[in-house]
């Protein structure tokens, strides 16, 4: 690929190929049975990257884009194709239902010539077997192990009866609840399909429980890319937009289990799922927050996604959130891996984030430990941004805030962190930066920012549940 994107229902293609389908106005049918969605086309920069690189690696020539052209024929022949399928597919149910029930045309004598004229020229063979224009090689989903409880569940769930839908849904959701077995066997790509229009379902409790499966699903590990990659996240993300509280709390439960598999971490901010993240972390329920903190974090681990929440203007409401008070420990983690990026640093250094931190570690005993061990690890970030950092750092008088966290927080790597910024405050790693004006700095706004931040210092936190 040239050019790949990444569509609403979680495929990738090249840029030009889609396009076409769109202008054509065709959506083809995929090997696994699914269709694209291709109302909303984002770059895929990680793909492009990975094909640069691996380019590069193997000295071969980048791929170029194919012409419009080109892509706009590919597409016709599709739709011709596909067009020709299904007429013959509607002559071969003609053919086996005249066959299935001769006496049907007893009544007509003009259908009975007809009849037997088509007889006497063609060969009975070809009336019960299959014609070589239908054979065609089985889709994955075709090939997919399966069970009768998995067709059960599916054909329900794909009934035209609602309350059907839903006992099939509550009964879903309380075999995946506990059954670890039933979360692999039932996560097929069918099973997934089938979900997925359910969890846009209107119907409240559909939703509801449709998304409570799929939560239940992502548990596996294995699942968790299976589930990105069948077109889940973004009825997920609408679920978290504009879905009842209930189901808000399980759509941020979901993309927080999605968010912890690496390779999703980019698909899921790619589709657009920061901006409804940040708005559930202020506005949503008690559950639906921490999960949303936690989905936060972790795809803030990735360079796409902190350059993308400080463009979308997260930084001002989270350092608004720990000046409030609103869930402290939670998003200084989110900041600290922000902070990663000299994008983010820049964009905390001009909000107050040091006079904040240096307000919670000088403030009472009653601020919790872990809480001044996250300010330290901030600070730690920041401490990369170079002269800025340390006119502002100066100003706000962290040396006395950090030699008096030094004595009080408990970790080892807390009091490494804390040791290196007063280092480098104290001059000790720069000598050439004592003649600074740090009033003049500090009203240009200006600093070096050269220093590389490598990530992993602040998600040395960890990951996982147990650390929040």
């Amino acid at each position: 690929m040239a050019d790949p994107v990444i569509v609403s229902s979680g495929h990738s293609f090249e840029r030009a190929s889609v396009q076409s389908c769109k202008d054509l106005n065709f959506t083809p049918q995929l090997s696994d049975g699914t269709t694209p969605d291709f109302s909303t086309v984002i770059p895929n920069l990680a793909l492009k990257s990975a094909i640069s690189k691996w380019c590069h690696a193997s000295s071969t020539l980048l791929p170029q884009p194919p012409h419009r052209s080109l892509t706009d024929n590919l597409v016709r022949t599709l739709i011709f194709s596909s067009s020709s399928r299904k007429n013959n597919a509607n002559e071969l149910v003609g053919e086996r239902m005249l066959t299935a029930n001769p006496s049907c045309c007893s009544s007509s004598s003009s259908v009975e010539s007809i009849a037997t004229s088509a007889s006497s020229s063609t060969p009975p063979a070809q009336l019960t077997a299959k014609p070589s224009f239908c054979y065609s090689s089985p889709s994955s989903s075709e090939l997919e192990p399966t069970t009768p409880e998995a067709e059960e569940f599916i054909s329900k769930l794909r009934s035209n009866q609602v309350f059907v839908i839903e006992e099939s849904l509550q009964n879903l959701r309380k075999l995946t609840r506990t059954n670890e077995d039933s979360r692999i066997t039932l996560c097929t790509q069918r099973m997934l399909s089938s979900l997925r229009g359910l969890v846009a379902s209107k119907y409240k409790m559909v939703q509801v429980n449709a998304v409570a499966c799929v939560v239940n699903l992502s548990l596996e590990k294995m699942n968790k890319v299976r589930i990105v990659r069948s077109g889940l996240v973004p009825p997920l993300i609408e679920a978290l937009r504009i879905g009842s509280p209930e189901a808000q709390e399980h759509a941020s439960g979901a993309l927080f289990s999605l968010a912890l598999e690496d390779d999703n971490k980019t698909a899921i901010g790619v589709l657009g799922a920061l901006p409804p993240l940040i708005h559930a972390l202020r506005v949503g329920t008690e559950r639906t927050r921490h999960d949303s903190a936690l989905a936060l974090y972790h795809l803030s681990m990735v360079q796409s996604n902190r350059t993308k929440l400080v463009k979308i203007g997260s930084v001002p409401v989270l350092i608004g959130m720990v000046k409030s008070g609103q869930m402290t420990g939670r998003v200084l983690m989110i900041l600290g891996n922000l902070g990663c990026g000299p994008d983010g640093r820049a964009a905390m250094l001009d909000v107050g984030m040091v006079e904040c931190l240096v307000g919670l570690l000088a403030g009472s005993e009653s601020v919790h430990g872990s809480i001044k061990e996250s300010c330290v690890a901030v600070l730690y970030v920041l401490s990369h941004g170079g002269l800025r950092f340390k006119a502002v750092a100066k100003a706000a008088g962290v040396v006395e805030a950090l030699e008096k966290a030094e004595k009080e927080v408990g970790s080892h790597r807390a009091k490494e962190k804390a040791m290196r910024v007063l280092e480098m405050m104290k001059g000790k790693e720069d000598d050439e930066e004592e003649e600074v004006d740090w009033e003049e700095l500090l009203d240009s706004g200006l600093g070096s920012r050269s220093h590389n931040y490598h990530d992993g210092e602040f998600a040395g936190l960890n990951g996982t549940t147990s650390i929040l």
